[in-house]
């Protein structure tokens, strides 16, 4: 499953487990405090709110690069803390995500409802910087720490340097703001720019794997699993992880570092009457301009900025009305399908130099996949499953940038390039705890992972899977082994919904309802539940489901039925991995 890209189809001693966490994304940085207990003589709170990692990946830089300045920090999730931390606090760093179109994570809605209230207390004296993670390509971009930044401003924060706002590839902002945050924070005067040295060049200590230095696994399976005469393709990826040293936990990502189409990169070149062999510079050195589009800039979608740059320079009516109104919805039904020839293709007659093109374009970013897998049972092998986006547009093939690469480009033997993104916030509870899991189509992934997890460990916890699909002779994504499951006892329940198999449409949330009284029973015994999947759909139908649920078998109004849900949020009883 694709977390960050949307197919154009419409963040003291460590226990064992905060070490294997660490260990998988900030392996070589030495060991920091616990997350969540106060550190003596504490400075600074390093507050995050996150949906799928990332921005909890940002606050263990900020707390690392903090204790190099002299501050004492804590790093605490946005749902572990209350008003009355925030109004003690004398600093205050902020890293929170936004998802979807406009979205706040699950974790930070607790802590905003309370910000926000006329009840929230006077911050005067506290300084606070504020970065946000998002994706411009949706509204509401960064959108959670716009409303955080100017709420805090209003009860009478200082705000110590302007507000960040990252987009996906949010790392090289984050590599500029997080020193000058820190340092204003530390009351460390700006450094002047350093006069340019010679000196003796030294071979470069290469980083842990990660984000800046992916490492190159090898794939070892790669294989379709939906059916023929499916309307979907889904595969199954296997990835080696070699020697790597790389560990992950059940719920972690895994980031996939793509390669743009070749074919669509001549096109580009073509249109641009180039030929591939100039010299490019940007601000991370200099490169073909082949090798620019290949592997550094996003040509599968185009940004709002080119639209309104090729508005501008073409003189195209729709074009023009579009970039002019902002309206976001009819840009997006407008580039629906559209990637960057596309558009450029709106005015066959315009002509753009590669400069002007690039300075257009986002960076090429990875692209976050749920892992399927446990490391428990699948060794030293880490596995997703994937649906590929293909689709015809425009009198020509068009396909999903990474998911076209690993379907089409990338055979068992190749290399590719990836790292583990961890989520924290995604995680299996104890052994005897009950679990509900709710995943249709690729949603499934976490959940596979999931049920390995437990039958290696011998969990006692029941668990109860809610999957669904189109068809279930073509689409029942691992059949045999989550029949296997059942009949092993590890799968407690099964509640399956196949939308296409009657005249009606059947979703997982009509399965859901039809066992509601059993499912608030779970919750009452006290179950998780977990939802991987489409936010702005599926997970929105299903959300809705379980607060009907929750006032119809628990006997509450409206209100009650949402603080019910609300505080199983903040017990940490209701998560989700959606996107």
């Amino acid at each position: 499953m694709d977390l960050l890209a949307t197919p154009p189809t419409p963040d003291a001693p460590l226990t064992g487990e905060q070490k294997a966490w660490i260990a998988g994304y900030l392996a070589g940085l030495k060991a920091r405090p616990d997350l969540t207990a106060p550190a003596a003589g504490e400075q600074l709170l390093i507050l995050y709110g996150t949906q799928s990692g990332n921005a909890e990946w940002v606050a263990v830089q900020a707390q690392r690069l903090a204790a190099n300045r002299g501050l004492v920090s804590r790093v605490a999730d946005m749902d572990e803390v209350g008003l009355a931390d925030l109004a003690q606090a004398r600093k205050i760093l902020v890293v929170v995500s936004t998802y979807g179109e406009g979205e706040m994570p699950d974790d930070a809605a607790e802590l905003w409802r309370a910000v926000a209230s006329t009840d929230a207390p006077s911050l005067a004296g506290v300084e606070v910087a504020v970065c946000g993670l998002g994706d411009s390509s949706y509204d509401g971009f960064c959108q959670t720490a716009i409303n955080l930044d100017t709420r805090f401003a209003e009860l009478g924060a200082k705000r110590v340097v302007p507000r960040a706002e990252c987009d996906v590839d949010f790392q090289p902002t984050i590599d500029v703001w997080l020193p000058r945050a820190l340092d204003a924070l530390a009351g460390i005067a700006p450094a002047p720019e350093p006069a340019p040295v010679e000196k003796e060049r030294k071979p470069a200590r290469k980083p842990a794997w990660g984000r800046r230095n992916p490492y190159p696994a090898v794939i070892v399976a790669n294989s379709t699993i939906s059916g023929t005469g499916s309307a979907k393709e889904v595969r199954h990826i296997e990835i080696s992880l070699g020697d790597s040293g790389i560990v992950y936990e059940p719920g972690d990502g895994l980031s996939v570092v793509p390669v743009n189409d070749p074919a669509v990169v001549d096109l580009l070149l073509a249109r641009l009457n180039a030929t591939g062999d100039e010299i490019i510079a940007d601000r991370r050195g200099e490169r073909t301009l082949r090798d620019a589009l290949t592997t550094h800039y996003e040509i599968s979608t185009a940004s709002k900025y080119l639209v309104d740059y090729v508005a501008s320079r073409s003189g195209d009516a729709e074009l023009t009305h579009l970039s002019a109104t902002g309206d976001r919805e009819a840009l997006e039904a407008w580039l629906w399908g559209r990637d960057v020839l596309d558009v450029l293709n709106v005015d066959e007659s315009l002509t753009i130099t590669p400069e002007e093109l690039l300075g257009e374009l986002r960076p090429l970013a990875p692209r976050a996949y749920s892992i399927a897998s446990s490391p428990a049972t699948h060794g030293d092998t880490v596995h997703i499953t994937m649906g590929a986006v293909r689709y015809r547009s425009f009198d020509r093939d068009h396909g999903g940038c990474a998911t076209s690469y690993l379907a089409d480009r990338r055979a068992v033997g190749d290399e590719v390039g990836v790292f583990i993104t961890p989520n924290r916030s995604f995680r299996l509870p104890d052994d005897d705890v009950p679990i509900i899991m709710i995943g249709p189509g690729t949603g499934i992934a976490p959940f596979r992972s999931f049920l390995h997890e437990r039958a290696a460990r011998g969990a006692t916890g029941e668990n109860w899977l809610f999957f669904g699909d189109q068809r279930r002779a073509v689409d029942f994504a691992y059949e045999e082994e989550i029949e296997g499951f059942v009949a092993g006892g590890v799968l407690t329940r099964l509640d399956l919904a196949f939308s296409r198999d009657q005249d009606h449409k059947d979703y997982v949330q009509h399965r859901m309802h039809e066992s509601g009284a059993d499912f608030f029973a779970w919750l009452e015994r006290g179950a998780r539940v977990y939802v991987c999947g489409d936010a702005t759909r599926m997970a929105h139908d299903v959300d809705e489901a379980l607060h009907e649920i929750v006032a119809r078998h628990g006997g509450f109004d409206e209100d009650g039925a949402a603080h019910y849900v609300d505080e199983l949020k903040k017990d940490k009883r209701y998560l989700r991995d959606v996107y």
